[in-house]
C-alpha cells in the first residue's frame, strides 16, 4: 500500500505538524499573534487536507466505495478495519474545523484551535502512521 503518494501525504501532515508546534511553542499567547494565528490555523487546514487526500487515495485503491464526503471516505477506512471508530470520529471533526477554517475564516474559534494543537494533532499523525504500516 505504501507508494508516493502516500509517503507524500504522510510527509505533509508531518511538517505541517512540526510548523504548527514551532509556532504554537506550548503558549496560548501566541494565538493571539495573528501572523502566528495565521500559520498555525493554515498547517492545521493543509495537514487535514492531506490526511483526507490519504483517505480518499486508500480508499480508490482498495476499491472501498465511493465516498460522497470527504467524512464518508474516512468511514469507509474504520468499515475496512483499517481505523477504528475512535479515530474515524476525530478525523472527521478535524475535516469540519477544515471546512470553517477554509470557508469562515472569521469564525474561527480560538479556544478550538489550541484543543486541536494540544489534542488532536496527534490523531493526524497516528492516521498517518496507520497508513504507513497498512498492508
Amino acid at each position: 500500500m505504501v507508494d508516493d503518494v502516500v509517503l507524500n501525504k504522510v510527509a505533509i501532515i508531518e511538517r505541517c505538524i512540526r510548523r504548527i508546534q514551532e509556532e504554537y511553542q506550548g503558549d496560548l499567547l501566541n494565538l493571539e499573534n495573528y501572523t502566528k494565528q495565521d500559520s498555525i490555523i493554515l498547517n492545521i487546514q493543509r495537514s487535514c487536507e492531506a490526511s483526507i487526500d490519504l483517505a480518499m487515495h486508500l480508499v480508490a485503491s482498495k476499491a472501498l466505495g465511493i465516498p460522497q464526503s470527504s467524512r464518508e471516505a474516512f468511514d469507509l477506512i474504520q468499515q475496512a478495519g483499517i481505523i477504528d471508530e475512535q479515530l474515524a470520529q476525530k478525523l472527521k471533526a478535524m475535516v469540519g474545523f477544515r471546512n470553517i477554517a477554509v470557508h469562515n475564516y472569521q469564525t474561527v474559534n480560538l479556544g478550538i484551535v489550541q484543543g486541536i494543537i494540544e489534542k488532536n494533532l496527534a490523531d493526524l499523525l497516528k492516521f498517518g502512521q496507520l497508513i504507513l504500516s497498512f498492508k
